[in-house]
């Protein structure tokens, strides 16, 4: 049954993104993810009141705060990297998140896989590295330099390492109150971060919101459906099964990629290890 809230959140996360690159590239990533967070806002408080405000359960806030602080830091990084990377490269290589989630759900949470599922994560950490097969052709330990050198996929790694204690921090605020409360709440909490931030570094650009409204709307209403749908199977699974089973986004950005973005080459270049990846989390999904 999870998965049946899993998948389609994987496709509205592909869209979430692809509308990120468009306006990182005419703003910049501070307004960028002060839109995504805000813009969700509307969208998580109809779902409450459509679906009713559920009873809040002890660690509720603290959950949020936590979750506030940590994805505020995914996302900007996330942003950046969707800024100066091709979408299909940076959402492929974003997944190494899991492998850190793992472990750090298993330490804080109790959360542990099955062999077969370890199995999968070990498989579609070996993607890495194929993502950049072609610049082996120099190096055997080129493709692992590049994540360091590259800045697009720097931040994309920065954003991995954080956006897993977000995961985790979302699952429990939702297991105290509801998907859409819990959506809310942690929104609400990043959206205040945020916006101190970006009134700081970007002032000038909450001018174009009127301009870009469609986009910033769009935005808003695709991460509500992502969160509320992801964090819906958070509480029917391991979280680390919901993430794996996500992988199909692979897919959705590599067509996002050449259809909207133009990056047939790149695509061509990743679509090896993206595969292997692919795979490793579908082990993950079968694991469960």
């Amino acid at each position: 049954m999870w998965l049946l809230f899993a998948l389609p959140a994987a496709l509205f996360q592909v869209l979430r993104n692809a509308s990120m690159k468009r306006l990182g590239h005419a703003l910049d990533e501070y307004i960028n993810v002060w839109g995504r967070f805000t813009f969700l806002l509307p969208w998580a408080l109809l779902a409450c009141v459509v679906g009713g405000f559920p009873t809040l359960k002890p660690g509720f806030y603290a959950w949020c705060l936590a979750f506030g602080i940590t994805q505020t830091l995914a996302t900007l990084a996330l942003s950046k990297a969707l800024k100066l990377s091709d979408i299909s490269l940076v959402t492929a290589l974003w997944k190494v998140s899991l492998l850190i989630l793992l472990g750090m759900a298993w330490v804080t949470i109790g959360e542990r896989p099955t062999a077969l599922g370890i199995t999968g994560v070990v498989l579609s950490a070996s993607g890495v590295y194929l993502l950049n097969i072609r610049r082996a052709r120099v190096s055997p330990w080129a493709p692992l330099a590049v994540l360091v050198t590259d800045p697009g996929q720097r931040y994309t790694l920065l954003a991995a390492f954080f956006y897993a204690p977000s995961v985790i921090t979302i699952k429990q605020a939702t297991l105290a109150s509801d998907a859409a409360m819990g959506t809310l709440g942690c929104y609400l909490a990043a959206s205040l971060i945020v916006s101190v931030l970006a009134l700081r570094t970007s002032a000038r650009h909450f001018r174009a919101i009127p301009r870009y409204w469609k986009e910033f709307v769009s935005l808003g209403l695709f991460a509500a459906l992502t969160t509320i749908l992801q964090a819906k199977a958070y509480t029917m699974t391991l979280s680390s099964y919901v993430e794996a089973a996500k992988q199909v986004e692979i897919l959705f950005a590599m067509a996002v990629g050449v259809l909207v973005f133009g990056e047939a080459q790149r695509v061509r270049e990743s679509v090896a290890g993206a595969v292997v990846m692919l795979a490793g989390m579908v082990l993950l999904a079968l694991a469960a």
